[in-house]
Formats: C-alpha cells, structure tokens, sequence
C-alpha cells in the first residue's frame, strides 16, 4: 500500500507552487543516479529507506540502501520538489540549497534557494527541431518558478496554519503527517489518505515570507516572527489573474500571521489582503444586469468559517475610474446580509494626500473597537489556550499590494502593542514607537513582506514601503514609488504573459501532452506587429543634412514613422502585449 500512495503521489499530481514536496532530512540527502533509476536516499539517524524512481516506466518504490548499485553516480540535494511532464517526457525537480531562517517552537524553518531539473530521458534524440524548441521553453517557464523568490519549508512543523487554526484542530488531524492537513488559506496539497510511514518520506514547501527575529525590549528577549501564505488558487500575475471565480477563490490571496514567543507563552494576530476586483473598470457581466453573487456569497461563506467575523476594509478611490468598484463593492457587501461581515470604505489617496499620512490614524481609530472585540490568540507556557481571535480584517485596494500592507502594518502594530503589555515585555504606558531598535526590525520586516509579495504578483518591489520603514512618506519615496510603477507597466505589457504561462504549467492548470505535435506556444504572429517593428528599420532613411529643406524632410520622415507606429500599436494595442498561452480565458463573476 505504502508503495502505490508514493507511486499515486507524483503520478498524478503535478508540482505545486505554493505546496510541492520534499524528502525530508537533517542536513543533505544524497541522490544516486543510474541510467535505469534514481535513487533518494535519506540521511536521518537510523534511517534505512531509500526510494527508487525507475527512469523508464516512472514507477517508484521504497527499497534499502542495500539496493544502490555501488556505481551510481551520487550527489547531495535537500529535498524533492515533485515531477512534471513536459514534451521531452517526466522531469524530477529537486532542491540543491536551501537556508536556515529561523527556529519557530523548536522546529527549524528553512529556505530553497536553488533547485535543479533532471530529465527521466537519457536523450532527447525522439523529438523533433519544434519538439525540442517546445521543451526548450516548458523547461525556461519551470526556471522562471522557482527563481521566484519565496519558497519555504519545514519538516516537522505545519507551517501552513496559523497557531489557533492548530490548536483547533481534532485529535485525528494532529494525528496527521503533513501531507495529509489541508490548509485553510488555500496553499495545501489535497491529500488521498494516509498511510503507515508516509510522513517520514514528503512534506511540503509554500510560497510565502517569512522573517524571524530575536528581539529584545527592557530587558527581555522574546523571538517576533512574520509569516505571508500565498494560496494557490487563482494564482498568477497582476493583470491576468484579478477578481474572483464562481468559487469564491480571491485572486492575490494572502493570510498573514504575526506570532510572538516569550517564556514558553505564544500569541498570533491573522489579517488578510486578497483581490476581489476585475480590472479596470470593467465587470464581467452585462452592466444592465444584476451583479453575480454566487462567488461572492461562497468567498465570505468560507472565509466566516475560517476566520470569523470579517471586517472589509476597502482602501480604494471613491472617485474616478476606481470608484464604480467601490460601489460595487459595497452594493455586494450590504447585499450579503450576514451580520458577521462589515464594510468599511477608506479612500487612502484623498485622505493621505498632500503628504498627510498621520491621516491613516483615522482608519486605525474607526475600527479600534472592533479589533478589540476581535482580539488574538494567546496560549501559556502550560499549553493552555488563553483568548482566541474572533474574526480578522481584510484590506482590499486594487492590487492589495500597496496600500493593505501600510494598513496591515499598523494594525499589526496595534495588536502587538497589546499583546507585550500582557506578556510583561512593556511596561505600563510604554509605546512600541517608543522602542527605538525594535521599531526598525518592525518597519523594515513589513516592508520586505510588502516587497516580497509585489515581486510575486507585480514584479516589482511594493509602493509606498518609505513610510512603512520610516513612518514618513518622503520626497525620494514618492520618486521610487515612480520608477516601481514604470517597471511594473513594462512587464504587466511585456513578460507578463511568460510568467502566467509559467505560473499555470507549474500549478498543473495546463498539462504537457509528452512528444505532442503542436502547443499553444506555435502561434502564428499577426501581420500588424512584424510591420509596426519594421516601419522604422527596413525604409531607406533620410540623413539630417546642412540645408534647412534636408533638416525638414529629416524631421517630416521620422515624425511621420513614429506617428504610423504609435497609431499602430495603439489601435492594435493587444497585438504588442505578451498575452498567456497556455490556458484559456478563465470564467469568472
């Protein structure tokens, strides 16, 4: 039985994004490759397993050490990520390196930071000139996925639930290996059931943030620890994955968890940004008809058993061409009927205008009450659980990239304010702002959670990190924030289209055809671009000369070119834009 759960493991899933896998072990385990198979071999105390991949019919088995052939070629990796088929056949993506974050009750966390892909194949002499060149790409979409920074992992540790989700939980799922647990944002593998010794060959690895820090106030240390889970639902880039599905799955959706440990103690505060908006400012159903609430309704249905009560806090412009949004929003919010969700509209760009970001206080006293009522998770150094948080805040803006993390920040803030104070880390009347030390370990942690979830999404670092790191908006931030946003509107026009190809083969939601005669990637070009790129480089050109009349039939024949190339692309925009390849035009409500 153990056998075919491993052998039905990486046969039938693809390599997950924000869940894949690996063997885990202390330190490195060594991989022995023959022309036949591959051999993983453990490298725990006392551990004798070694599973062997047959290279040929793919088919996987745990056998002894005794069974490595002594001319296997060896060589160390630290984990398996999983398998996936491309057009040259099966490829088993492995983690080469990885980096010691941190230890989060006693369990060490870690970070891969290389990876390597080894084909099944001993040649690729069965495929075709196209074949290869396919291939050739499938395999540069893999590289682009796990270059991305953001690949986490522990080995003995959930780290796909929060504390009080943990803590919740029934005896039979503690009982579970961590390959079974389903995580509650999203970011999980769907388990087939357990069997005996299962978890001492995968585990899993999340895209996410994490920082880890030992920090110390009046005297007492205690360890601050930040955490960013990606789901894998409706994952993707920033303008080809927006809104939500009929699901009720969020595109962009992130649960963020800040924990405390302090003598033996443990406390958590859970937010949420996660994008519910389409692009702008279009919706996908006819603007005379009612708008859809079926994944609405099943979004906050599953977000309420989850976290709770909700409070919506909707950052974006109540005017322009954000405001139908906010509407709708709204509109949608009070059609719900549920007691247990609140909406509150804030428009961060009027009210912080001008420079006036002391102004967001506003929105942190509005909802101070609320947050109380909410609360955090506290347990004591006895295990026993003390509080639990009753519901959470979700921040929305178009992106939430920007504007929820400087509010996320804060509220954050806020609860840990309360949460030392009951510790006994601060004193009565003492301010975390005040706390000179710990207060730059704060701004700069959140701001690189802002820069690490905007690199995923957006591919840039996040907008308006100068206050969270500073608790200024400044002159240069404004300029950063400039440049970030120029960046990020070359590559949403001009690789975007790669990295959601690359995104969706990686998930699994396009599935490689081994050896098929034609992919999405062979599209025959359309004649408006070759000519648009060619007006400028293939016409004989005047030269400026030393008479006026040459100076203006120089002038006359570039302006008349730009003028016909800006006019192309303009009217052909779509036509210039790296657009996906490999999935369809998603349904969405």
């Amino acid at each position: 039985m153990f056998y075919l759960t491993v052998q039905n493991f990486f046969n039938t899933f693809p390599v997950f994004w924000f869940c894949a896998f690996i063997v885990p072990c202390f330190l490195f385990f060594p991989r022995h490759t023959t022309p036949e198979k591959f051999y993983i071999e453990a490298c725990d105390d006392g551990t004798n397993d070694v599973l062997a991949i047959d290279r040929v019919s793919t088919e996987m088995t745990l056998s002894g050490k005794k069974d490595i052939p002594p001319a296997a070629v060896t060589r160390p990796i630290c984990g398996i990520m999983g398998t996936i088929r491309l057009v040259a056949g099966v490829y088993l993506v492995v983690i080469t390196k990885k980096k010691k974050v941190g230890i989060l009750f006693g369990h060490n966390v870690w970070k891969a930071i290389d990876f390597d892909i080894i084909s099944y194949k001993k040649t690729m002499l069965h495929l075709t000139d196209d074949q290869m060149q396919d291939n050739k790409t499938f395999l540069s979409m893999i590289n682009n996925v796990l270059t991305t920074d953001g690949f986490y992992f522990a080995t003995d540790y959930d780290l796909t639930h929060t504390l009080q989700r943990l803590a919740n939980t029934s005896p039979d799922f503690q009982d579970m290996s961590l390959l079974e647990r389903v995580s509650g944002c999203g970011s999980a593998w769907s388990g087939k059931g357990r069997e005996p010794g299962q978890s001492e060959i995968v585990t899993r690895v999340q895209m996410k943030f994490i920082v880890m820090k030992s920090c110390c106030i009046n005297g007492k240390t205690f360890d601050w620890t930040l955490i960013s889970r990606r789901s894998c639902f409706r994952a993707g880039v920033r303008y080809y994955v927006r809104g939500i599905d009929s699901e009720g799955h969020a595109a962009n959706f992130v649960e963020t968890e800040q924990i405390i440990q302090y003598n033996g103690w443990k406390a958590s505060f859970v937010q949420r940004p996660c994008l519910l908006f389409h692009r702008l400012p279009q919706f996908s159903q006819h603007p005379k008809q009612p708008l859809k609430m079926d994944g609405f309704q099943r979004h906050f249905d599953s977000q309420n058993i989850l976290y709770g009560k909700q409070v919506v806090l909707n950052l974006v412009n109540q005017k322009g061409s954000e405001k139908p949004l906010e509407e709708a929003f709204a509109k949608l919010a009070a059609s719900l009927g549920n007691g247990m969700v609140k909406y509150v509209a804030f428009d961060f760009h009027k009210e912080c205008s001008r420079m006036r970001w002391d102004r967001l206080q506003i929105l942190v006293d509005s909802v101070s009450e609320m947050q109380d009522e909410y609360g955090y998770f506290l347990v004591d150094s006895d295990g026993k659980v003390l509080l639990q948080q009753d519901g959470t805040f979700r921040s929305n803006c178009m992106d939430c990239l920007d504007r929820t993390n400087v509010i996320q920040s804060l509220l954050a803030r806020r609860s840990l304010q309360s949460q030392l104070q009951r510790l006994g880390v601060l004193h009565v009347g003492q301010r975390i702002e005040e706390q000179a030390e710990f207060e730059k370990i704060y701004k700069n942690a959140w701001a690189d959670n802002a820069n690490a979830c905007a690199k995923q999404y957006a591919g840039t670092g996040a907008l308006k990190t100068d206050f969270t790191r500073t608790g200024k908006r400044t002159q240069w931030g404004l300029v950063m924030d400039g440049w970030n946003s120029l960046i990020r509107y070359y590559k949403n026009n001009f690789s975007d289209g790669f990295r959601q190809d690359s995104i969706d083969l990686f998930l699994g939601n396009y599935a490689v055809e081994e050896e098929e005669g034609s992919t999405p990637l062979r599209v025959q070009k359309d004649w408006k671009s070759p000519i648009a790129q060619s007006i400028s480089f293939n016409v004989p050109l005047p030269s400026s000369g030393d008479t006026w009349t040459e100076t203006l039939a120089y002038v006359l024949f570039w302006g008349t070119a730009s003028a016909c190339t800006a006019t192309v692309i303009l009217f052909n925009g779509h036509d210039f834009v790296d657009a996906p390849k490999l999935v369809q035009k998603e349904k969405m409500d």
